[in-house]
């Protein structure tokens, strides 16, 4: 009895490490080799997805018509998704919740105009600048103000999270809030504030379609724009890298940058 017993107990531990060592190899085969870029690779958190964010409240870098998300940040995800083999999905927060997204995991990347900064560095990982642009004032036609120094007792609006609203609050602390730049031009126009900071290229371009405000005053700076990665993350942010110079090799960057902005904004006009 006690022999059969043990025998039991045998087959039964050998079992049990059969199972132990099987669910092991799944989960090693879920995660994917470092070096790859097939479904699987554990730079994404998604198995063969490529999930980026944007705030879908920026046109043209991104922004919603006829109910699909488009625009330039878009494309350039699309695009990168495409060369490394992996399905896009652009997904889309608050401006001022997206570094904490990529931060925490829940996205891969944010294609989302961040400019570069020591702060925001900190944080995440930046590939190479995708773009150059730089913050610029905007009053209604009739405004006068056009420079940092005349902020003072004027009401400010800017996005929530910029680099122009701490650029703002330097000058001023009467600064008013949104969760996109375009709601505050718009805000701009209805007479609500008296100036919005913005990037020059996004208030050049709401002037373009219609909006009745002015450029004010010169360019308040000159920044360089990144797509942001988890920190540590060095496999996809090097695939990244890879991809824009690939990009910009076969003029495919060009192209898309002609098709939004009528020029390469990789450059300086």
């Amino acid at each position: 009895m006690k022999k059969s017993l043990k025998a039991v107990a045998g087959v039964l531990f050998t079992l049990s490490v059969l199972v132990a060592g099987c669910g092991q190899e799944a989960s090693t085969g879920n995660t994917g080799g470092q070096g790859s870029t097939a479904a699987g690779s554990s730079m994404t958190k998604e198995a063969g997805v490529f999930t980026f964010a944007a705030s879908g409240e920026y046109q043209p870098f991104s922004y919603f018509k006829d109910g699909q998300l488009t625009g330039f940040d878009i494309e350039i995800g699309n695009e990168i998704a495409k060369r490394l083999n992996l399905t896009p999905k652009a997904v889309t927060s608050p401006f001022s919740g997206i570094i904490a997204g990529v931060k925490e995991g829940r996205y891969d990347a944010a294609i989302a105009s961040h400019a570069i900064t020591e702060e925001r560095k900190q944080q995440i990982d930046f590939a190479e600048p995708y773009y150059l642009s730089g913050g610029q004032l905007f009053t209604r036609p009739d405004g006068t103000t056009s420079t940092l120094e005349e902020l003072k007792g004027k009401e400010v609006a800017v996005a929530l999270g910029t680099t122009h609203e701490k650029m703002a609050r330097e000058y001023t602390d009467n600064i008013k809030t949104y969760d996109s730049d375009v709601t505050a031009l718009r805000a701009l126009e209805q007479g609500k504030h008296d100036v919005v900071i913005t990037d020059s290229v996004v208030g050049e371009i709401a002037i373009g379609q219609g909006l009745k405000i002015k450029k004010s005053g010169a360019p308040l700076s000159e920044v360089q724009h990144g797509i942001a990665v988890r920190k540590g993350n060095t496999e996809l942010l090097n695939k990244i890298n890879e991809v824009l110079k690939q990009m910009h090799e076969d003029g495919t960057y060009k192209q898309l940058s002609e098709k939004y902005f009528q020029r390469d904004i990789s450059k300086n006009e």
